[in-house]
């Protein structure tokens, strides 16, 4: 912590700097007072999984048990000057001619990492989702097939074996150009290969409409409240034999909470936010406004506010 002058405090206070963000903050009224700054301190990290083990004498990424060499491989750049240039082109030629058996596996977990970063999905997954591609990879049968469709297909069996799960659009919508058909393509190929593999089926875990609520909710912009009723509501549901697909039932549910309360939601945004067409939001209420009492929370609506509701 060091004195800075803060503008809102109109005085010299303690401020602290937030490393990850490259923030400079006052400790006393929270004012961002300087944003990403760059830190031009050593670069001495750890990366021990070991707590108390504080070496800093370590720099670099840490090693990747899915590639031969561990990810430690060594690129030849190019000179700043003119001397040499010619032997170091020469050598990086030379380089990229060698057979590198993870080249196809570096690309490829860059495109993981990338759609990962995008869906905003945590390390876990995609590590998940490197790991199930490099188990197909090593069956050698996958060649001729669609790379972007097989990747983004390792994604959405990770995130599903992870409880996070996405729905394919979400997948698709950062798949590269790879279309619903073929990403369903990829998984079921990815699923009997590896089931190949292990002797029995691959277990990718039950999808449930909670799973998507407080996202769905999330990207609606909806209170605390309304986000606390539909998730209860979308418990309550599956006591409840409804034939629609858990995604379904929560665009409707998201439907009803939201015509129940003072900051009502279109039709429109509702399906933009979770990716459920009208028609379908609206056969999904119509199956459940029948049951509209019993899984709406009684703290949320009366019986009053239940009967204003619109008769599918």
């Amino acid at each position: 912590m060091s004195d800075a002058y803060c503008s809102d405090c109109k005085r010299q206070t303690e401020v602290v700097f937030d490393h990850s963000a490259g923030d400079t903050v006052c400790s006393e009224c929270g004012l961002v007072l300087e944003s990403h700054s760059i830190d031009e301190t050593s670069e001495w990290r750890t990366f021990a999984n070991e707590s108390g083990d504080n070496d800093p004498v370590r720099v670099g990424g840490p090693t990747n048990p899915l590639l031969a060499d561990g990810g430690l491989s060594t690129v030849i750049a190019k000179p700043n000057g003119a001397s040499g240039e010619f032997l170091s082109s020469s050598l990086g030629r030379w380089q990229n001619r060698g057979s590198n058996p993870d080249r196809g596996l570096i690309l490829a977990f860059k495109t993981i990492a990338t759609m990962s970063d995008r869906l905003g999905l945590v390390a876990t997954i995609k590590d998940r989702a490197n790991e199930i591609y490099k188990r197909v990879e090593d069956q050698k049968s996958s060649r001729g097939r669609n790379q972007d469709a097989l990747l983004a297909a390792c994604l959405y069996i990770a995130c599903r074996q992870e409880d996070k799960p996405r729905t394919v659009k979400e997948i698709c919508s950062v798949a590269n150009g790879a279309t619903k058909k073929e990403i369903g393509r990829a998984k079921e190929y990815i699923v009997k290969q590896l089931g190949l593999e292990k002797g029995q089926s691959v277990e990718m875990g039950t999808i449930h409409a909670g799973d998507f609520m407080r996202r769905f909710c999330s990207n609606l912009g909806m209170n605390n409240q309304a986000v606390k009723a539909a998730q209860e509501a979308v418990q309550k549901s599956e006591e409840f034999d409804i034939r629609r697909s858990p995604i379904s039932i929560a665009a409707a549910v998201i439907y009803i909470i939201t015509q129940l309360s003072d900051d009502k939601k279109p039709l429109k945004d509702i399906s933009l936010a979770t990716g459920v067409a009208e028609g379908t939001i609206r056969n999904s209420y119509k199956d459940l406004y029948p049951h509209v009492s019993k899984i709406i929370p009684n703290w949320y609506a009366k019986e009053e506010d239940l009967k204003n509701l619109c008769s599918p």
